[in-house]
């Protein structure tokens, strides 16, 4: 068995140190952990690297670490021009070993003569987006696994324009490191040498300074909290990278009342009290709502540890507190944007918002209304980022105004592209103190879009298999679906099926098939009569298989029964497969 072999390797390898020797040594034995921990390298994704943190090829530590960053070493050197010269920056956040990894990203990409700018402490993600256009450099790599469990790490490359690499650019950047075979390819500076050359750089508060006075520019109407300030905020950056940003923007602002969880507020990589630190599941919430409930706030705030994402919780009107979707908080923020920028005159007739395949087509409905573009892409903000980029190539044929995913992730401005939870706390604050003025809550003021343009109503199940059989698992219920492909969901009749990793729409009722418009991925997208749709893909970052469904109606209670029998039909199947 390979995996033995490449375990062996590992255990008798000079390279290896003694520490990381004796844990392999502890798992002697262990047939179905070495396989886990060595039937495969830990994959290199078109973001890049996310994985436990454990001694193997399957693992994130320092080896596996060191192989990713010379391939993007030698992507860079292949290139050529002043690639090398204009650098790469690096950011993480307060996981464990996350700052030791950043180090080692950095001396690698120093050995092979290619410039860093190194964060001291941690940063949040939106933040190292920034910095990679600040600074003019190459590229960006922030160490993270934004809301996994403490056991994990991760590691996220961005390209030049601060968006996550692009296509054909992360294909190339993956070939290059699937090349690196051996630790004998690797070259590492020594840190004092990588100084005194220039290579290593330690980043300063100039580029900070600069990230909020950028945030504080996206402000739509200042007047909010020049007059509403004294709003009730809890806030709470679930022990990451978010704290120090947010509390800042937000004061500055002009936002007075800002209550901070404290058992959450510093750094902890166990994240102690929180154990899943994902703002989207309600189990992570006690604490910040204690607090809530104490000085009775407005809105309630939670970044997740590398700080990109927001989550938002408000008052419920019966004494307690409703999780915000990420589909309601962009609703919120689109239709914040549009109209104050309508009522100041500002409202460009090029204007464009961008979201995913798998959001809210209320968001759709807003931007259309307001005469504004709507562009849709892949899930994941790098698609997001990609597609801004597109329209600056096309010689800013439209103005970018707002992009989100149903995730959790926003972004407005134009000083990063990637998701930005230091910008939508501001805006949500924006938004929050809004509606206080006319005595209503964010969910009153979601009921009023509601109203408007119709009820919406979106749902999305997560089914985890981890491990190898897990992934097999998780293959089997993609084949089924897509090669079984239902006439109806939930008693809704299919119109059209798109099959995204082929990039066919089939017509149910022609047959006619076109292109999907979009790039390869593993997607089926299910659309459905009434305005309904469904959606099925794998996790890009987690073991995981995801199910999506939304649909229109004409009252709240409507539609919840129809997107709770979409949910229904196509989950019973998925659980019946083996």
């Amino acid at each position: 068995m390979e995996y033995q072999q490449i375990y062996r390797r590992w255990l008798d390898d000079a390279y290896i140190d003694e520490t990381t020797k004796a844990e392999l040594a502890g798992i002697s034995g262990d047939e179905r952990e070495i396989e886990e921990r060595f039937h495969k390298n830990l994959e290199f994704g078109t973001g890049g690297l996310r994985g436990i943190m454990a001694a193997g090829t399957n693992r994130m530590n320092v080896y596996t670490i060191r192989c990713a960053t010379q391939g993007l070493a030698n992507y860079i050197l292949a290139e050529g021009g002043d690639m090398a010269a204009r650098g790469v920056v690096i950011a993480h956040d307060s996981r464990h070993n996350s700052a030791e990894f950043s180090k080692e990203t950095a001396l690698v990409l120093n050995g092979n003569g290619i410039k860093t700018y190194v964060f001291d402490s941690l940063r949040p993600t939106p933040l190292l987006s920034f910095a990679v256009r600040h600074l003019g450099c190459t590229a960006g790599i922030v160490v993270t696994a934004s809301h996994n469990p403490k056991d994990y790490n991760g590691y996220k490359v961005f390209w030049s324009d601060g968006a996550q690499v692009p296509f054909p650019q992360d294909e190339a950047i993956i070939a290059e490191v699937l090349k690196v075979s051996s630790f004998t390819q690797i070259k590492i500076a020594q840190e004092d040498e990588a100084r005194k050359a220039g290579l290593y750089n330690v980043c300063g508060a100039d580029v900070d300074d600069e990230f909020v006075r950028r945030v504080l520019a996206t402000s739509q109407n200042a007047e909010y909290a020049k007059k509403h300030g004294d709003i009730s905020v809890v806030y709470t950056p679930f022990n990451g990278a978010g704290n120090v940003f947010v509390r800042r923007v937000l004061q500055e602002a002009g936002f007075t009342n800002i209550n901070i969880v404290r058992e959450q507020e510093q750094p902890d990589p166990n994240f102690t009290t929180i154990g899943y630190p994902n703002p989207e599941d309600p189990a992570s919430w006690p604490l910040p709502l204690e607090l809530a409930h104490k000085v009775g706030a407005d809105v309630v705030l939670a970044t997740d540890p590398d700080g990109d994402r927001l989550g938002v919780q408000t008052p419920d009107g019966k004494g307690g507190y409703v999780l915000l979707s990420g589909n309601q908080v962009g609703a919120l923020i689109a239709e914040y944007i549009v109209t104050e920028q309508t009522k100041a005159g500002t409202l460009p007739r090029n204007g464009a918002i961008i979201s995913t395949i798998v959001s809210s087509r209320l968001t759709k409905e807003i931007a259309e209304r307001a005469g504004v573009s709507y562009f849709e892409v892949l899930t994941g903000f790098k698609f997001i980022g990609g597609k801004v980029r597109k329209l600056e190539e096309d010689g800013n044929s439209h103005k970018f105004l707002f992009g989100y995913e149903e995730s959790i992730g926003y972004l407005v401005g134009e000083h990063g592209r990637d998701k930005d939870s230091v910008v939508a706390a501001l805006l949500v604050c924006e938004i929050t103190a809004a509606y206080k003025a006319r005595g209503l809550t964010l969910l009153d003021g979601i009921n009023e879009i509601c109203e408007k343009y119709g009820y919406f109503r979106e749902h999305t199940v997560s089914l985890n298999f981890a491990g190898i059989e897990g992934g097999r698992k998780i293959s089997r219920i993609m084949e089924h679906f897509r090669g079984n492909p239902p006439e109806q969901i939930g008693g809704e009749k299919v119109l059209a099926l798109s099959d995204i990793d082929s990039d066919t729409r089939t017509d149910i009722t022609t047959g006619a098939q076109t292109s999907t418009g979009q790039p390869r991925s593993n997607v089926l997208l299910y659309e459905l009569e009434d305005g309904g749709w469904a959606a099925v893909r794998p996790s890009g970052t987690e073991p995981k298989i995801k199910f999506y469904f939304g649909v229109k109606a004409g009252s709240h209670s409507e539609a919840e029964a129809k997107v709770k029998r979409l949910a229904d039909g196509m989950l019973a199947e998925a659980h019946n497969v083996e």
